[in-house]
């Protein structure tokens, strides 16, 4: 691996809590200047489509920062340092919709806003679906689940229904790879 084109000088956080930190680093770029980044710290997550019969189960929450109510794939983390990632989709698949996934399908892992913080998030594809009652935390009252047709699901996307990037992203990869029928 080649030198970093960035030098961290100096970091010092400024913030914590048991979701996220930030921090202040120093750095100096390759041409010597100095300047300084602010980077959120948050612990990766995993993110679920759970497809059976052209079907892929949505939760509808309320998203405080953006003051509303908003469609997305099942996603979540824990606030433990290690963390399996497919012990996680399963879990966060069971808290938001009670589903359990006969098959398990790692499909990919993406940077959420690299610009802003290291954080990722692992994708996966649960098939095989079996439903029981959900599991949910205090913090998702009032979320609801249901399954949507891809049709729909798509049209979502397209006429801004459904505005969650890191949504919209996941799917757009699962097709690409081949892994969702039309």
């Amino acid at each position: 691996m080649s030198d970093p084109e960035i030098q961290t000088v100096s970091s010092r956080e400024v913030y914590r809590n048991r979701w996220i930190s930030v921090r202040e680093d120093r750095i100096r770029r390759a041409d010597g200047s100095d300047g300084l980044y602010s980077v959120v710290d948050k612990k990766d997550f995993a993110v679920i489509a759970a497809v059976q019969d052209g079907r892929v189960w949505l939760v509808e929450q309320y998203r405080y920062p953006v003051r509303g109510r908003f469609w997305e794939l099942p996603q979540g983390t824990w606030d433990r340092d290690t963390v399996d990632p497919e012990g996680l989709a399963r879990a966060e698949l069971r808290e938001e919709t009670g589903l359990e996934a006969e098959h398990l399908q790692h499909a990919g892992r993406l940077c959420l806003a690299y610009g802003l913080t290291p954080q990722a998030y692992d994708i996966f594809l649960a098939t095989g679906l079996t439903e029981h009652p959900p599991q949910r935390e205090p913090e998702e009252q009032g979320l609801i689940a249901r399954a949507v047709p891809l049709a729909e699901l798509d049209a979502m996307m397209r006429d801004g229904r459904l505005v969650d990037a890191t949504t919209v992203a996941v799917m757009g990869l699962l097709r690409l790879k081949g892994l969702l029928a039309d």
